[in-house]
């Protein structure tokens, strides 16, 4: 029972705190409080998992003075791991000190023993660690005639007495295993108990002989272009490898609808694109696994998020339904499954989680990215917008919240350009025209060079100038834009072609000459089409979620996935693919949906976060919104054919809108305006 006068205990970085009396393990007083420290031995002090550190000094803002005399000095037991294994001078054993006055304890997030080497991080923020996997330690009594409990019985009974852990559940592919396992360990083994809801049954997952110190999850963000995953610690919380790969599905469609037409047109075609969508994640995890050093036996749990689409594959569930209206979800909650039920090559016992689903075409991913961003936790306005085959947003803040998607099509990933292409070495990913002479310049991807620089022609060389990826499809379409090659309507003025020798004439329409090589590159007429018509999906999209919420503007914008990352903010504005903000507000964050799903890895609360925000995330069906239509034609012109850019108009000068292009011949004409505008006009005068 704790008083008034009872230490105060901080844990930092969670910001958690209690009173204790003296004498109680920090580790227990963590565990009272909710806060994740590892702890695999069962306060032997032998798995060394359990490390923290005291903070020094007064801290006012929480009215604790912190101190090493606060807590019991070093005993018996972190001498002996010390001069075992080594325990730095700042370090604590939280099974083994106690606190003796008010302390700051810091929990280490990369506190980890033998840890493998981090090859790349996927993320910088720190996530507070509450996994549904956890490793005990138990030493089991031997066989005794005169008690004739069974093996697997006695080791219940440790795992209760040692670690809380009562009405135990065993997966059944162990059973056969544990009297081997036992005798192996000499009777001392560690078990991987995982608990998702609190309201479930713990189940033994995964059984070793003597102490085991491995313990690994998978985040994977499975997207109609790409997979990308996240090798993880469940120890320790830190990213062990991270890959990617091209999702093989492309094969037998470049969009989502293409692939869910294949499903319906051949009698096999879910079975083939189940089957290489989980062939493809089981490769993808032996490649993470390798690259850190990891035994696929030691993945126990696996978080897993994409589009409605690719998240009824992965299930091998038919996505037929999802290719017409009403647009029907087979299951919209979240998933609990067994990686042996999907044959993903990791440790039999290992458990899948896959987040819910919003709608009909906003999905785990989009999920994924919302728990990551976080809009309904603040204030203000945000819009977050993964850009892909299929465009997920979602608009809101913690008083309501929308979510729409928007069929962008493939265009801006480099499908449906004359010269488009994924972003690849020697693929051009950043372009600048210089308007008085409507020269460009551009650069590649694999080289840091601007093709007008010195040395450029010899990375050009060796990579090739091999085409347009989909960051420099925006760049230069907005720069020709800024340069007046193209009209507000997205017309290539032929005009110019006395001005300029790139511009050329193409059929009936004309084009705009970017690289001329070994392989020319240019933009044609139709390029910009498909950009136009992809930008104003998106946008009009956008502009329906705003018109349910009321709101005439954004205060901040996230452009997410991997594309997203890749996206210069102010081109992106004025293409008119987002709604006018201050560009300081806008911001990639790189691939959300991967993010999130490593959150849900790594804690279960926000497993429980994001499930209970989907349920008061309202979907908007922008197929059968009326004014989808007029929204998505005024977003055609650049930036946009009604709304106003003033954040955007003082980054930028924006060309005056006074002339308009024949789309057939190219000649500039004075503009007609509009009925709507010569009304507002005659208004204003």
């Amino acid at each position: 029972m704790t008083s008034s006068t009872d230490p105060l205990v901080l844990f930092m970085p969670s910001g958690k705190r209690g009173r204790f009396p003296v004498g109680t393990p920090v580790l227990d007083a963590a565990r009272s409080l909710g806060v994740y420290v590892e702890s695999v031995c069962g306060g032997r002090a032998t798995c060394g998992r359990c490390q923290v550190e005291v903070q020094e000094g007064s801290f006012a803002k929480h009215k604790i003075v912190s101190s090493n005399a606060h807590i019991s000095a070093r005993g018996a037991k972190e001498e002996r791991y010390d001069r075992v294994r080594g325990l730095p001078e700042n370090r604590r054993l939280s099974c083994s000190a106690t606190i003796q006055g008010d302390l700051v304890i810091d929990v280490p997030q990369d506190t980890v023993v033998n840890a493998q080497v981090v090859r790349k991080s996927a993320i910088d923020r720190i996530i507070e660690r509450n996994p549904a996997v956890q490793l005990c330690y138990v030493e089991v009594d031997e066989p005794d005639m005169h008690k004739p409990l069974g093996d697997l019985d006695r080791l219940k009974v440790m795992l209760d007495k040692d670690w809380g852990w009562d009405n135990l559940l065993v997966s059944q592919y162990l059973i056969p295993q544990v009297q081997g396992i036992l005798r192996k360990g000499n009777w001392g083994v560690t078990a991987a108990i995982h608990r998702d809801l609190e309201a479930s049954r713990p189940n033994i997952i995964a059984l070793w002989p003597g102490l085991h110190n491995e313990a690994y999850g998978i985040a994977c963000d499975i997207g109609s272009t790409t997979i990308a995953m996240h090798l993880v610690s469940l120890l320790s919380g830190r990213i062990v490898a991270s890959s990617g790969m091209q999702n093989p599905q492309i094969r037998f469609g470049e969009d989502l609808m293409s692939r869910v037409s294949y499903v319906m047109m051949n009698p096999d075609g879910r079975a083939q694109l189940t089957k290489a969508v989980r062939d493809a994640v089981t490769e993808l995890t032996r490649k993470v696994c390798a690259e850190g050093g990891v035994d696929p036996n030691n993945v126990l749990d696996a978080v897993i998020v994409g589009n409605p689409i690719m998240h009824h594959l992965f299930l091998g569930i038919d996505p037929t339904e999802l290719g017409q209206a009403p647009f029907a979800l087979a299951v919209s909650g979240s998933v609990h499954t067994w990686a042996s039920d999907l044959g993903l090559g990791i440790n039999t016992g290992a458990r899948i989680y896959m987040l819910p689903c919003i709608a009909g075409h906003v999905g785990a991913d989009a999920a994924g990215a919302t728990l990551s961003e976080g809009p309904h936790r603040q204030d203000r306005m945000m819009l977050l917008v993964d850009v892909g085959t299929n465009a997920e947003i979602v608009l809101g803040n913690r008083e309501r919240i929308v979510a729409a998607s928007s069929p962008t099509g493939p265009a801006f990933e480099g499908a449906e350009i004359s010269a488009g292409q994924r972003a690849a070495p020697g693929a051009i990913e950043r372009v600048r025209i210089d308007p008085a002479t409507l020269e460009p310049r551009f650069k590649i991807i694999g080289s840091d060079l601007w093709s007008n620089e010195p040395g450029f022609d010899a990375d050009a060389e060796r990579l090739g100038i091999t085409g347009i990826c989909g960051s420099a499809i925006i760049e230069v379409v907005a720069e020709m834009y800024l340069a007046g090659i193209i009209s507000e309507d997205g017309v290539i003025d032929g005009a110019l072609a006395a001005r300029s020798p790139r511009i050329r004439q193409t059929g009936r329409t004309h084009s705009y000459l970017l690289h001329h090589g070994k392989q020319e590159i240019s933009v044609t007429q139709n390029d910009v089409r498909a950009i136009q018509l992809a930008k104003s999906a998106l946008y009009a999209g956008v502009k329906l979620l705003m018109e349910k919420l009321g709101v005439d503007h954004v205060d901040t914008i996230a452009l997410a996935g991997a594309f997203g990352s890749f996206i210069d903010p102010k081109y992106a504005m004025v293409l008119g693919l987002i709604p006018d903000c201050d560009l300081a507000e806008v911001k990639a964050v790189g691939n959300a949906a991967g993010t999130g799903a490593l959150m849900a890895l790594l804690n279960r609360d926000y497993r429980r976060e994001i499930e209970q925000t989907v349920q008061r995330i309202e979907k908007i069906e922008t197929a059968l919104e009326p004014r989808f239509q007029q929204h998505f034609v005024n977003a055609m012109a650049l930036p946009n054919k009604v709304d106003a850019f003033p954040h955007l108009a003082q980054a930028v000068t924006l060309p005056v809108r006074s002339t308009t292009v024949d789309a057939t011949t190219g000649d500039s004409t004075p503009r007609r305006r509009s009925r709507e505008e010569r009304d507002a006009r005659r208004n204003r005068s």
